[in-house]
């Protein structure tokens, strides 16, 4: 069992950054990942990143490359989504999830891959 928890969101300008935090515990594997997903209102889920817990494996959505960066602190045991030059559109609440990606070539863009969710962090961007 694992369990997540997101923190960091909140109301910010067009062109603001913010630091997401996904607090990981329970039993972990080098094999899981964790991802980050998003979802606007009356829209699906989104992948946005996503990093391999034992090799740092990262992947990242095409629409976020050179904006957003995932990374793992070791010593804290959470995994960091930094978001950079932030507009209107990202608008979202933004979600880590944790999944076994053994199966997978890359850390896992779609959500099926993911068992574990956290509750989710509100994040507005105002124009």
């Amino acid at each position: 069992q694992v369990q997540l928890v997101e923190s960091g969101g909140g109301l910010v300008k067009s062109g603001d950054s913010l630091r997401l935090s996904c607090a990981v515990s329970g039993r972990m594997y080098a094999r899981y990942a964790i991802g980050w997903f998003q979802q606007a209102p009356g829209k699906e889920r989104e992948f946005v990143a996503a990093i391999r817990w034992g090799t740092r494996m990262i992947n990242s959505a095409d629409s976020v490359k050179g904006r957003f960066n995932i990374w793992r602190d070791n010593a804290k045991d959470t995994v960091y989504l930094q978001l950079n030059d932030l507009k209107p559109e990202d608008t979202a609440v933004y979600h880590c999830a944790a999944g076994d990606d053994q199966y997978y070539a890359f850390p896992p863009s779609t959500s099926e891959a993911y068992i574990y969710w956290g509750q989710g962090t509100q994040v507005t961007v105002s124009s």
